[in-house]
């Protein structure tokens, strides 16, 4: 069981199962604009650096000047319906309330105020001292640097600290910082890819979380 002070958690795909929603979103900016949509678990490969590049992947190179436009539309969108049917991983609240005493942050390549909004919705955001979203710090995730700036800022050395995530971009943002690892195989990355990954822990389960870390 390693000893941690700092927790840092991506969001989407790890706390919360976010996929849904944004995938119905993006579906709205295509068909906005007469394309087809696509398959839900095609449109959540896309996930994990950005909105920007999710439109991108999601127009595809036929149609990425229309990458605005569509930007637009989803934003309009998920704005809207973001807690259709986003909701917290099984355990997630009880993960949360277990490290009640350590300090936690939650890091995303989602913007700010729409992590935010979720937080708050599914009631979670009491846990956290921040929320750092991909348009807080000039750095994203996998950059080293943001997580740097959060073990500067509380104080704690790479070693006392974990990122948990799901994605390739949690795992190498971790590796650059120097902490500890650990992926939600579960979340929304692609399982395979990420147990290649040869992150520090893996879990099926967030509460799984509770046996690794003190």
């Amino acid at each position: 069981m390693k000893k941690v002070e700092l927790m840092i958690f991506d969001f989407d795909g790890t706390l919360a199962d976010t996929g849904a929603d944004i995938a119905a979103s993006v579906n709205h900016a295509l068909r906005a604009l007469g394309l087809a949509s696509r398959p839900v678990g095609e449109i959540l490969s896309f996930v994990g650096d950005g909105v920007r590049i999710l439109m991108e992947r999601a127009l595809g190179d036929d149609h990425r000047s229309r990458l605005e436009e569509a930007m637009e539309f989803f934003l309009q969108h998920y704005e809207n319906h973001l807690l259709d049917h986003t909701k917290l991983y099984p355990a997630a609240e009880e993960v949360l309330n277990h490290f009640r005493s350590k300090k936690k942050v939650i890091l995303t390549n989602k913007r700010y105020y729409l992590t935010v909004a979720i937080a708050k919705g599914l009631k979670i955001d009491r846990h956290f001292l921040e929320i750092v979203g991909a348009d807080s710090t000039p750095f994203q995730k996998p950059d080293g640097r943001v997580i740097s700036c959060l073990l500067e800022k509380y104080d704690v050395a790479p070693h006392r600290a974990v990122m948990i995530g799901d994605g390739r971009n949690d795992v190498e943002a971790a590796r650059n910082a120097g902490t500890l690892s650990c992926v939600h195989l579960n979340g929304l990355g692609n399982r395979e890819a990420m147990l290649k990954m040869g992150a520090d822990a893996y879990v099926e389960r967030l509460t799984e979380i509770k046996s690794l870390f003190q």
